[in-house]
């Protein structure tokens, strides 16, 4: 994580929760500041009120004197109910009546804050007014105090001062330390997508002991981690089995083309013992090889890039009928074809699929294949069974990779190209169905499963 300010989430956010303390320690202050000037006001005036009432004292026994000691006060001053000073502190002798303004009208007592006095110019006091009712009028009394600063005090700017700033750097200190380990899980997620990014360790960051949002970030990150190394796996896979495919194919495409070289450099070189028409008919079966490898390998092509294809409803049986009517085959064909298993499906594709099987079949059937067509439930279902020495169980899924011969008998003298199972397959998923091999009691059973279509409609998989 970087500290440098504003790049540090940390420090924003221990930034900003110190400058919202800062504020709401002001705001908090100014109310406190507030009152507690007001109650100091309030009781100035009433120390000021106590001093007065003594004052009031010696007006109601008539003991008066002209000069009164301040008593700690800015001032007193008596009026008379005529209105002119009668008594006073020395620093008011002489001066004219303090204020009219207080008492108000009907107030036995009464207090306000004034500033710039005839008597005081340049200060501020609270003057409070006393009323002594005498049989001749109404005596009144004023006490000058100083008024109390908006600061009150010193000290107590200091303590706010103080209590602010404390409070400031613990505001700064907490956030920063649970930002700080808040955020911890995810410097450590941080710190292990940059050890992934350069190739280092396994594709999962940690998770936090915490129920929270970091939690559930790493969570969810590992769970794409997950599919990101699932993805390169199946990428790697398929790169490899591409390397091996193309390993595969220019070694078989290459054959033919070096036997037609070698029957016609053979030839050649002594074309006056050549039977050229006998040369021929090697080259064309080696040509005819040729170009069926390089239609499967088309054929391949085309579904592994998912080309669209046209998909129809048909018969399942009638199209296993149509195809095996239309070409002879050198083994008995048996067919037990149950009519009305409708699929959806490209009806040029499935009748390479069957072709295939047909093909393959009839390598390897000594004198008969079996095909069966029925509907088992959601599934139409294709068999073709042939005859002849069957193919093991732990090569029932090998056969099905390209370009694999198991044996002698399936080489390329019995006339496959190691593509056409493979194709089968690849038509079969591309039409939400499976091409497997089970067991059977002589020969190899191949078996289709295909979904049945009907009401418009692909069972199992609307």
């Amino acid at each position: 994580m970087s500290t440098r300010l504003g790049h540090s989430l940390r420090t924003r956010l221990a930034l900003f929760a110190s400058i919202a303390m800062l504020l709401l320690n002001v705001v908090v202050s100014a109310f406190v500041l507030y009152g507690i000037r007001g109650e100091a006001a309030r009781a100035r005036a009433h120390e000021a009120a106590g001093k007065g009432v003594r004052v009031l004292l010696l007006i109601k026994q008539d003991r008066l004197p002209r000069e009164l000691p301040p008593d700690g006060l800015d001032g007193i001053q008596v009026v008379d109910p005529s209105g002119r000073p009668v008594a006073w502190t020395p620093n008011l002798a002489g001066e004219p009546r303090v204020t009219s303004e207080v008492p108000r009208r009907s107030q036995a007592n009464d207090s306000s804050g004034m500033c710039d006095l005839p008597a005081l110019p340049g200060r501020c006091e609270i003057v409070v007014a006393l009323v002594a009712y005498q049989p001749e009028g109404e005596w009144v009394i004023y006490s000058l105090t100083p008024a109390v600063p908006w600061y009150v005090s010193p000290y107590v700017i200091l303590f706010q001062l103080a209590v602010t700033a404390l409070l400031v750097a613990l505001t700064w200190f907490g956030v920063s330390r649970v930002v700080a380990r808040t955020l911890a899980p995810v410097s450590s997620i941080t710190r292990k997508l940059a050890e992934i990014s350069e190739g280092g360790g396994g594709m999962r960051v940690p998770v936090p002991d915490n129920e929270d949002e970091i939690r559930e970030l790493a969570e969810t990150g590992n769970r794409t981690l997950e599919r990101l190394e699932s993805a390169l796996e199946q990428q790697r896979l398929a790169m490899e089995r591409q390397r091996q495919f193309a390993g595969d194919a220019s070694h078989d495409l290459r054959s033919p083309i070096t036997a037609m070289r070698a029957q016609i450099e053979d030839a050649l070189l002594h074309p006056e013992d050549t039977d050229w028409r006998e040369t021929g008919a090697e080259v064309l079966t080696s040509l005819d090889r040729l170009q069926a490898i390089v239609t499967d390998l088309l054929t391949l092509t085309k579904l592994d890039a998912g080309a669209p294809h046209r998909r129809a409803p048909l018969d399942l049986g009638e199209l296993v009928a149509a195809e095996t009517a239309a070409r002879p085959r050198t083994k008995l064909v048996a067919a037990t074809l149950e009519t009305g298993v409708i699929v959806a499906g490209d009806r040029l594709q499935l009748a390479r699929l069957l072709t295939n099987l047909l093909d393959n079949a009839e390598r390897h059937a000594e004198r008969q294949i079996i095909i069966t067509v029925r509907r088992q439930g959601e599934e139409a279902v294709l068999e073709v069974v042939d005859d002849g020495t069957g193919i093991e169980p732990e090569h029932r899924e090998v056969v099905f990779q390209r370009f694999t011969r198991l044996d002698a008998s399936r080489s390329r003298d019995a006339g496959g190209t190691g593509l056409g199972l493979p194709i089968a397959r690849e038509i079969a998923t591309a039409h939400l169905g499976t091409l497997t091999i089970e067991d059977s009691g002589t020969g190899a059973r191949f078996v289709l499963r295909l979904p049945i279509h009907e009401d418009g409609h692909i069972l199992g998989h609307d």
